[in-house]
């Protein structure tokens, strides 16, 4: 695994551009954020992203932003209250283009969980040579998919201190599809039969990927699922790929509680009340069960907030596949993440130009 190897930028003000003019009323911010273009390289890719440090900053915490499934650039609106937040509170926030996005190379499909991890602890030894950044307390922020490479990184490296994983399930990645699926067909009125049949398909084609069904059995459930209405809503090809090769064999392989066991840093675990795409519930209820082997793992449900720390958006506007400018707005979400930076210290209190 290689780290960075370049800054490739200098640091301007991320709030006014250079060739803005300031209103006359205006006042100068108590922290001034700055923003640094970086790339580092891991598994011969070549990897671009974005540091977010307050001006003047020295020995400070920070956050590397692991990525949603469909959310893979690191100007996104999901990942913006992040370096709009946490500088303030004397923490960095470093984004990245995901592998095979943006401005970043390889090849996304060749890749499997682990691989996106690594990539993630990649970021945390690159910002770890920075000299205004303190080693001791790098972690991991991750929402959805980025939640289980939160915890897989902090599970494969003593480098990340720290994880927070938001709206990640506690159960593998087949049941949360199918968790997902019969959820986006309930609000979009179609009937219990149409939803058994999605399941049904969903279990065929994953069973097929564990060797318990034949490939022929799996194509012919899916042959009579790829005619229905709903079809399009359910992320699922229209081919059962070969399980040899196949990346959803690779995932549902991934056991995020079997991860977990193995994190010994502290870690931060958010569902929101009001989440269709993973099971709340049931993934709590693990949680709970595991609470006195890890005492290192703080779990909250955020009431009101869906599966991306929204309340003001409705479920079938959480479940439209073609969205993409979710951003959090549970102001619970804020007051823990905040209160929870700082209790493990890696928030340090508020950083001001003119205090450094």
């Amino acid at each position: 695994m290689l780290i960075v190897v370049a800054s490739i930028a200098a640091s301007f003000p991320c709030t006014v551009a250079a060739s803005e003019q300031a209103p006359p009323w205006s006042a100068p911010a108590t922290t001034s954020v700055v923003q640094e273009e970086k790339v580092f390289h891991n598994a011969g890719a070549e990897l671009s992203g974005t540091l977010y440090l307050p001006r003047g900053g020295k020995a400070l915490g920070a956050v590397v932003v692991t990525h949603a499934a469909s959310l893979p650039l690191r100007d996104q609106p999901l990942y913006r209250h992040l370096h709009e937040m946490l500088p303030s509170l004397g923490v960095a926030v470093f984004g990245y283009d995901r592998r095979g996005s943006g401005k970043s190379g390889g090849d996304l499909k060749a890749s499997d969980y682990t691989l996106l991890a690594d990539d993630a602890i990649a970021a945390v030894r690159a910002i770890n040579t920075d000299p205004r950044i303190d080693p001791r307390r790098v972690g991991i922020w991750g929402l959805s998919q980025g939640g289980w490479l939160a915890l897989l990184a902090a599970s494969r490296s003593p480098d990340v201190a720290f994880a927070v994983s938001i709206s990640a399930p506690m159960v593998t990645p087949d049941i949360q599809m199918i968790f997902l699926s019969a959820n986006i067909l309930r609000v979009n009125g179609y009937s219990q039969a149409d939803i058994d049949q999605a399941i049904a398909t969903r279990k065929a084609v994953d069973d097929y990927m564990r060797g318990s069904v034949d490939r022929a059995t799996a194509q012919r459930m899916l042959d009579a699922a790829k005619v229905q209405p709903w079809f399009k809503l359910i992320y699922m090809g229209e081919t059962v790929g070969d399980r040899a090769t196949s990346r959803w064999r690779k995932e549902i392989e991934h056991d995020p509680a079997r991860t977990l066991e193995k994190v010994e840093v502290p870690v931060l675990m958010l569902y929101g009340s009001a989440d269709p795409v993973v099971p709340v519930a049931t993934s709590v209820d693990h949680l709970q069960a595991l609470a006195d082997k890890h005492p290192n793992v703080e779990v909250e449900v955020i009431a009101g907030a869906d599966h991306h720390m929204e309340v003001s958006a409705d479920p079938k506007t959480q479940l439209d596949p073609a969205r993409f400018d979710e951003r959090p707005e549970a102001p619970e979400y804020f007051a823990v993440l905040a209160s929870w930076l700082t209790k493990h210290g890696i928030a340090r209190g508020r950083v001001g130009a003119d205090r450094n």
